[in-house]
């Protein structure tokens, strides 16, 4: 197996496409698996379509699950901070997409995305693993 690690700057933003990446990662490669995980209390990945709203209606979903209140037992941190540590239950913070000659086997419209609440943490680590078949 072979693996990476990426360092991923958020700042403000929730959603951060890493496919490029992904992609990168995987030429030249064969056919295999990669799994992508993020190695985080407060974060997560996904395969959606982006640029097309799908992006802003996955924040606005999460927005409305998770509050960004007073109500979370885990209280350090900025206000709601505790939303974030909720996060990892509803996007997993792993995944895992065939490869085939090189090329993440990806739907049309899929991409993969690094869903990130947690304003008070801008610096990600993301692991790339790349298992031959």
């Amino acid at each position: 197996m072979d693996s990476v690690e990426l360092e991923v700057r958020t700042g403000r933003r929730v959603i951060t496409d890493l496919t490029a990446e992904v992609v990168a990662f995987c030429g030249g490669r064969g056919d295999g698996l990669v799994h992508v995980f993020a190695p985080h209390a407060t974060a997560g990945l996904a395969l959606i379509e982006t640029g097309a709203g799908s992006d802003d209606d996955l924040v606005a979903t999460l927005e409305r699950l998770l509050p960004r209140d007073g109500r979370y037992g885990h209280h350090h941190g900025s206000p709601g901070h505790g939303a974030d540590h909720v996060l990892p239950a509803i996007v997993s913070p792993a995944l895992t997409v065939p490869v085939l000659d090189g090329e993440p086997a990806l739907g049309t419209w899929q991409s993969i995305v690094l869903v990130d609440t947690n304003v008070d943490n801008a610096q990600r680590t993301i692991r790339l693993s790349f298992l031959a078949g």
